[in-house]
């Protein structure tokens, strides 16, 4: 082959290569824009706006006072102020079950405050107890549904037959005890208390009565029962409430009594959970309330937010049986679909010419009847993931049973009502401060390391330092994680004082190290080659190490009192965690050093001999040479290797995830732990169901460790070229 046939197959080989590298780039950027794509197809569904489509229409009777639907919405029963109970068979068929009839006409009813299916029906004077039953049978292959109407405590009344029919009621229950609170047109409360004694033997259940009254200080409008039969609530006329403590058994004692609300209030319900209490006034505004300990330690009602306000007057509040929110209709038939926690109304319309005499929303929160005129509406309901809104996911909230707004993570509890708390304030804030002490720790010892390497060691010692330092990148992030949380995390926890003390004692060791070396006669000084001091200052570090963490013990004794840990909690109010930031930026560090090491060592090296041998010509001295001619030459490529450790540590997962209490806390304390946004989806996420808003709530926080790493590279990138650009022309 000639000389033109080489060049033309060199300059095929150059173009293919130039394609294929080309082809490289090109998959790497659209790698990345499918991974951001697949983490937007994944978050955006949280943000989308609930739906509502119409299902069916049935006559039902006219005086229709509740409503109540089955766990797979098949069935749809009835009840009117007769005592009637009658019960529809949503899918078209014939009534599942014949009409069942309460004990007495119906004057008001009331939902159990602790969640159970349970109803407290006024009949005239007196209280009684049912439920609907909703038996499951399957006959050939088909499911059918058997409803029926039970009570659990019998048909009697329970709260007696006073003076006067029941007017305003409102029950809480558990496995201890029942408690109802009712008004009769008197002004008076009554509060009927029925402790639970369950026969060992028969598993029978009798109820030990107790009542109690009170005088409202005008006609009660409303009542509410928390859930634990704690706390009751009382809506006075002019939007006032008055708040009750039940504790102890004895008689009701008022708290507080203060106005509220604007308007007149009109309508008020517990949420799920029974903590918050739900009011809605005149004037359409809806507000939440708690009580919430003072500095004092005592209880006050407190109002937590309220919400968009409605068209008109609040007629009615339907809480939702799994999650914090509630429908609100107003007496123009509008509805307003809310989530509690994200302060988010995630729907609103208006589904009726005026006010529904009777409705209910489904168990799965899937289905809304609204029953007017003899005529009852079925509503789908489409509202995946209202619990989700940016203010919850970044702004403090007010969480049930806080003392004030906190940022949280908790993603999950034991109990069906829990609130899910799911801010991603912490994991940032967790995954910034394990980054910034492990960078700490790592940016000094890497960067004047690659600075003496470079420029001032052997090249004999260059050649097997350099190595031995870069092949530390190689160790598993798993193995520094288990190292640093069972071996490393205990260490300095019992030596927290020699830890302190190796900052006393090695670095000023070394410089007097240095100046006594510095003071050997030049012969002596002679007989190591330039360049191999390292060497003689390994031993000198070690030593100094070793009695750093020997003079702890002592310096313990004589200043904090022979412990540490204690003195700082007792006198600087600062609690030790032993994983902790601390124990993460040692082990972190030592993994991010190579990386910061091996690309600054290679741009300093990298800086033209020329450059340093002219500044060395016209007088100046090694260290001026560097600082001011090295160091500006080699600075892009010196911030490259930095903002890539950084995007290391930001992303780094095993030792975070091994080495902290993963605690998900905002403070910035280096004793304490914290939980970052990769140790938090790697613990998380297996357990996450899919689709559900926890598991797309974990995407976001990987949406936003993507950003974190993306404005990183892209800062370092911009800041590298004005680097380059500036310092071009040296």
């Amino acid at each position: 082959m000639g000389r033109s046939g080489l060049n033309r197959w060199r300059h095929r080989k150059d173009r293919a290569l130039q394609h294929l590298i080309a082809l490289g780039g090109w998959a790497v950027i659209g790698s990345v824009l499918m991974i951001l794509w697949y983490l937007l197809w994944e978050v955006f569904p949280l943000f989308l706006p609930a739906s509502i489509e119409s299902r069916q229409q049935t006559p039902v009777a006219a005086e229709a006072l509740w409503l109540d639907f089955d766990e797979q919405e098949t069935v749809l029963s009835v009840l009117d102020r007769a005592g009637s109970v009658s019960f529809v068979d949503l899918g078209g068929g014939p009534a599942p079950a014949a009409p069942a009839r309460l004990p007495g006409a119906v004057s008001t009813l009331a939902a159990d405050a602790a969640g159970s299916a349970r109803i407290a029906a006024g009949l005239g004077p007196g209280v009684t107890i049912f439920e609907v039953d909703y038996r499951v049978e399957y006959q050939d292959d088909r499911r059918v549904v058997s409803p029926r109407v039970t009570y659990p405590y019998g048909p009697d009344p329970l709260a007696g037959t006073g003076q006067g029919v029941v007017q305003h009621l409102a029950y809480a229950d558990d496995d201890r005890r029942l408690t109802l609170a009712l008004t009769r047109g008197d002004g008076g409360i009554e509060v009927h208390r029925l402790d639970k004694r369950t026969n060992f033997l028969t598993g029978d259940v009798s109820l030990a009565p107790s009542s109690h009254r009170a005088d409202a200080a005008g006609m009660p409008a409303a009542l509410a029962l928390s859930g634990d039969q704690r706390w009751l609530y009382v809506a006075l006329p002019g939007g006032i409430l008055q708040f009750y403590e039940l504790a102890g058994g004895g008689a009701p004692r008022l708290i507080s009594q203060q106005q509220v609300m604007g308007a007149e209030i009109t309508a008020m319900a517990m949420l799920v959970g029974g903590v918050s209490v739900l009011i809605g006034d005149a004037e359409g505004e809806i507000a939440q309330f708690f009580p919430v300990r003072d500095s004092q330690n005592r209880y006050r009602i407190e109002k937590i937010r309220r919400f968009e306000p409605l068209a008109a007057a609040v007629e009615r509040l339907l809480r939702e049986s799994r999650r914090k929110g509630f429908v609100a209709i107003d007496a123009s038939g509008g509805v307003a679909l809310i989530n509690a926690t994200a302060r988010r109304t995630v729907l609103s319309g208006s589904l009726a010419d005026g006010p529904p005499q009777a409705a209910a929303l489904s168990p799965r929160a899937n289905a809304l009847a609204l029953s007017r005129d003899g005529l009852t509406r079925v509503w789908g309901l489409h509202n995946e993931h209202p619990e989700v809104s940016w203010p919850a996911l970044w702004n403090e909230v007010w969480y049930e049973n806080y003392p004030e707004p906190a940022l949280v993570w908790q993603s999950s509890a034991a109990n069906s009502d829990f609130e899910p708390k799911f801010s991603l304030t912490p994991l940032a804030f967790g995954t910034l401060k394990a980054a910034f002490y492990a960078m700490l720790f790592a940016v000094p010892l890497a960067l004047a390391g690659a600075l003496y390497t470079a420029q001032f060691m052997a090249p004999g010692m260059r050649r097997t330092v350099k190595p031995t330092i870069e092949i530390m990148e190689a160790l598993p992030t798993v193995i520094l994680g288990f190292l640093a949380g069972l071996w490393l995390a205990p260490v300095v926890e019992g030596n927290l004082a020699g830890v302190f003390a190796l900052l006393l004692v090695v670095p000023p060791g070394i410089v007097l190290f240095a100046w006594a070396w510095h003071r050997l006669p030049l012969a002596g000084r002679a007989r190591l080659p330039a360049g191999w001091e390292p060497a003689l200052l390994v031993p000198v570090v070690v030593a100094l190490g070793w009695l750093g963490l020997v003079l702890g013990a002592p310096l313990e004794a004589l200043l904090f009192g022979g412990d540490m840990k204690t003195w700082m909690r007792d006198e600087l109010d600062v609690d030790y965690d032993q994983r902790n930031a601390l124990v993460v930026g040692l082990a972190m560090g030592f993994a991010v050093i190579p990386t910061v090491f091996s690309i600054a060592e290679d741009a300093l090296f990298g800086v033209p001999k020329s450059l340093s041998q002219g500044s060395l010509a016209l007088g100046a001295t090694p260290w001026q040479t560097v600082v001011r001619v090295v160091l500006p030459t080699a600075s892009p490529g010196i911030f490259s290797g930095i903002m890539i450790g950084l995007g290391r540590a930001v992303g780094e997962t095993m030792i975070v995830l091994m080495a902290t209490g993963n605690t998900p806390i905002m403070d910035f304390n280096i004793f304490e732990g914290m939980r970052t946004l990769s140790a938090n989806i790697a613990v998380e996420m297996p357990e996450a169901e899919v689709g559900s808003t926890h598991y797309r709530v974990l995407f976001a926080a990987a949406l936003v460790l993507f950003a974190f790493t993306f404005v990183f590279n892209t800062a370092a990138e911009i800041v590298r070229q004005r680097l380059r650009e500036k310092y071009a022309s040296l």
